[in-house]
């Protein structure tokens, strides 16, 4: 198995930074896109566990859209292979004062393009 294959790591990145603008800029449809349609796919977030796709996009449905623009820093996106990836980074948000988060996803290339199939955000001191 080939690991970081230039070409994938930038086709995860490019996507990854698509999800990236989409969540400071509240898109939801770029948002609802960029994970699995799938039940099997989870995100446990900041403050809730959501299970299934459509538990997710009930999730971005209803979060206010103030207060999401954040910065990243250290991102690393590992590739393994042509079609499984790993992408992990640290963000700030101003409504987060004293706080780093930590997000890491899980992106699989399915048929439809490069879609996260599992993510964790979390917030610790910083």
């Amino acid at each position: 198995m080939q690991i970081n294959l230039p070409e994938i790591v930038a086709e995860v990145h490019e996507a990854f930074m698509r999800y990236e603008v989409a969540l400071n800029t509240n898109d939801v449809p770029v948002l609802d896109a960029t994970f699995w349609d799938s039940a099997e796919v989870i995100r446990y977030g900041i403050g809730e566990n959501l299970y299934g796709a459509a538990e997710i996009a009930a999730f971005r449905a209803a979060r206010p859209s103030q207060g999401l623009t954040r910065s990243i820093s250290r991102t690393v996106i590992t590739t393994f292979g042509h079609d499984f990836a790993t992408a992990s980074t640290l963000f700030e948000r101003a409504s987060a004062p004293g706080k780093i988060g930590r997000q890491m996803q899980s992106w699989v290339r399915l048929p439809e393009g490069w879609r996260v199939v599992a993510a964790h955000a979390s917030l610790i001191p910083a």
